[in-house]
C-alpha cells in the first residue's frame, strides 16, 4: 500500500463529510421553501459532527468554516451574499464553531483514555506474565537446588544457568520499561561520548547466556573507528536486537550479528533464521506494544524494537526490516557526525 493510498485512508472522513455536506446543501437548496432555517441550520451542523467526533481540530475548524459559509451563502438573508443583518444568525455561526469545538475535545480526550487504557492493560500483560514467567523459574530452580544436597557439580551449574539467564531476562525487560519511558519523553538529550562498538558488543554479551554467545550468535565487525553516540543507548540498541533475534529464530539455528563501517554511517545487521513473515506485517514491528500474531507464546512486551527505532532516531538513523527466504532481517543505519582527530 503506497503513502498516497495510506494517506486517504487515514483521512477519509474528511471526503465523507465533503460529500455529506455537498448532497445536505444540494438538497436543502431544492427543498429551501418547505424547510424553515432552524432545520436546515441542523442538518448542517452533520459534517460538522462527522469530522469532529475524530478529534481533528484543523479539520472540524474547515468543515465548520465550509458549513458556515454555505449556510450563509444559500439561506441566510440577503441571499447569495455574505452580509447578515440580523445578530441572531450571528449566533448560528458561533454555535456551528462551538458545537464542533465540543465534540472535537470530547473525542480527543476519549482518544486519549483508550490509549491509556490499552498502555494499561498491556503494562498488565507485561508484570503479570512476561516478569512472573523468569521469576517463577528463578522460585522454582532455586528450590530444587535446596532439596537436592546431594546434586552433582555438572547439574548444580546447569540450574544456575538456568537462573542466571532468567534473571537476565527480567533486567532487560525492566530496563526496557524503563527506558521507554524516557525515551518517549519530550526533553530527552543523548549523551554523546566517543564510542567503541567493540566495547559495547563486550558488555553487552554480558547479558545473555554462554550457550547463547558461543553456539548460537556469529559476529562480523569492521575495524571501526570510534563513533559519537550515546554509548548507554547503542548498548541497548544491540542488546534489544539481540534479544529479539535470539527469542524469534528458529532452534539451535545461527543468529548473524553483523556491524558494518561506511564513509558517512555504520550499519548493524542482525539476521535470524524463522518462518517466513508477511510483509505487510513487518511495517508495524517498531510499533509500541505490537507483537505478530503467531508468536504469543514467546515471552515478550512488544517495546524492545520500538526502543530501537527511538534509540536510532534520535542519532539521527533510520531502522527497517527486510523479509528473507528464510528469516528476518533488521538493519540500523547510523550516520557518522562527528569523527575522531587521528593522533
Amino acid at each position: 500500500m503506497n503513502q498516497k493510498k495510506k494517506n486517504y485512508i487515514k483521512h477519509s472522513y474528511i471526503f465523507k463529510a465533503l460529500a455529506v455536506l455537498a448532497v445536505i446543501t444540494l438538497i436543502s437548496h431544492l427543498f429551501r421553501e418547505h424547510l424553515d432555517i432552524i432545520n436546515i441550520g441542523l442538518i448542517h451542523i452533520i459534517p460538522v459532527v462527522i469530522v469532529a467526533i475524530h478529534g481533528n481540530m484543523k479539520a472540524t475548524i474547515f468543515i465548520t468554516a465550509l458549513s458556515v459559509i454555505f449556510f450563509n451563502f444559500l439561506y441566510i438573508p440577503p441571499l447569495y451574499s455574505f452580509s447578515v443583518h440580523n445578530e441572531l444568525y450571528l449566533w448560528s455561526f458561533i454555535i456551528f464553531a462551538v458545537v464542533g469545538w465540543i465534540i472535537t475535545v470530547q473525542a480527543k480526550n476519549l482518544h486519549t483514555q483508550t490509549k491509556q487504557n490499552e498502555l494499561r492493560e498491556s503494562l498488565l500483560h507485561i508484570i503479570s506474565h512476561d516478569l512472573r514467567t523468569p521469576l517463577s523459574t528463578i522460585h522454582g530452580t532455586i528450590n530444587l537446588i535446596l532439596a537436592n544436597e546431594n546434586m552433582d557439580k555438572k547439574d548444580r551449574k546447569s540450574l544456575l544457568e538456568d537462573i542466571n539467564y532468567a534473571s537476565l531476562r527480567m533486567k532487560r525487560l525492566i530496563t526496557n520499561l524503563l527506558d521507554s519511558a524516557r525515551l518517549h519523553s519530550d526533553d530527552i538529550d543523548l549523551e554523546y561520548e566517543w564510542c567503541d562498538f567493540e566495547d559495547i558488543l563486550g558488555v553487552v554479551l554480558k547479558d545473555f547466556s554462554q550457550k547463547q554467545n558461543d553456539e548460537l550468535l556469529s559476529i562480523e565487525m569492521d575495524d571501526l573507528s570510534l563513533f559519537w553516540g550515546d554509548n548507554i543507548l547503542l548498548t541497548q540498541l544491540i542488546t534489544n536486537l539481540l534479544d529479539n533475534a535470539f527469542k524469534y529464530s528458529k532452534s539451535d539455528t545461527k543468529i548473524e550479528l553483523k556491524i558494518i563501517h561506511f564513509t558517512s554511517l555504520v550499519k548493524i545487521e542482525i539476521f535470524n533464521q524463522s518462518e517466513h513473515i508477511d510483509k505487510d506485517k513487518l511495517k508495524n514491528i517498531f510499533d509500541k506494544f505490537y507483537r505478530l500474531e503467531d508468536t504469543n507464546d514467546i515471552s515478550g512486551s512488544g517495546i524492545g524494537l520500538a526502543i530501537c527505532k527511538s534509540i536510532v532516531k534520535l542519532h539521527g538513523g533510520d531502522i527497517k526490516a527486510v523479509a528473507r527466504d528464510n528469516g528476518i532481517s533488521i538493519e540500523a543505519e547510523l550516520p557518522i557526525i562527528k569523527k575522531a582527530a587521528l593522533l
